[in-house]
């Protein structure tokens, strides 16, 4: 495609009212324009999305990331309540950047273990600045393991990163009692459903909701899943580098 990065983003202020009782302010959209284009000149050398044409990066990105905390958005008009929420395998910033630009008075760190990626998205913040929000490069079962990052977050977004047991292993040891991890899935079948709450329970969660609903433009089917903390979580989890996706908790023969 030629030029793309000089592409318009939609606004779609009508679409996101009807579909998440939400629109963005005019600073917000000119930032997600901004943050579009930012991504597809980066496109050319990190491969970041396939996703490039304007109405398909807006409903499998940025409306794709919104959806996930559409609770958080209805509830929103008077809370300026501040809390900390992290992007597990953030890539291209999808969805912890929008969720940043979305709601400034939180607090944003965006953990991926490729240093390319997370250079750019430094980049990504300068340009933009987005002052909420900050980096780090590791692996999450590396970070989960930090006592000054384990059991600190209000909220932890997985988005396209693992199958869901796994995602769950990854969220909830990051997560204070009370707090919510919100797994972003296209399929999400009843067996899936069988094996997470065995291993959420063993995660000291709970599966809190699970929401099927269809993307605005595409009518793609979508899963929310919402993991609740109510319980620490055992200090072995998560389990070294490399082992919850090669022996995913439902194979341990812990049930």
């Amino acid at each position: 495609m030629n030029d793309n990065d000089n592409q318009i983003l939609p606004e779609m202020n009508s679409l996101w009212q009807e579909t998440l009782n939400w629109q963005p302010t005019a600073e917000q959209q000119q930032q997600f324009q901004q943050l579009y284009r930012l991504i597809l000149i980066g496109n050319k050398k990190l491969n970041l999305t396939r996703i490039t044409t304007p109405e398909d990066f807006w409903e499998k990105h940025f409306w794709d990331s919104l959806r996930g905390i559409k609770f958080i958005l209805e509830n929103q008009i008077n809370s300026q309540e501040e809390k900390k929420v992290i992007d597990i395998g953030t890539g291209a910033g999808f969805p912890g950047l929008p969720v940043a630009i979305t709601l400034p008075q939180y607090t944003v760190t965006l953990l991926d273990s490729t240093r390319k990626k997370i250079n750019f998205i430094e980049t990504i913040l300068a340009d933009l600045a987005i002052k909420n929000c900050f980096t780090l490069t590791n692996r999450i079962e590396q970070i989960g393991r930090i006592f000054k990052h384990r059991e600190i977050y209000d909220f932890a977004l997985l988005r396209a990163v693992a199958p869901t047991i796994v995602c769950a292993e990854y969220a909830l040891p990051m997560l204070k009692i009370g707090g919510m991890g919100i797994l972003y899935r296209g399929n999400f079948t009843t067996e899936e459903q069988v094996n997470l709450q065995k291993v959420v329970k063993i995660l000291g969660g709970k599966i809190h909701t699970i929401e099927e609903f269809k993307t605005p433009l595409s009518q793609s089917i979508r899963h929310c899943i919402y993991l609740q903390k109510v319980n620490k979580t055992p200090i072995n989890y998560p389990r070294p580098v490399g082992v919850p996706t090669q022996k995913p908790l439902n194979c341990l023969n812990k049930f």
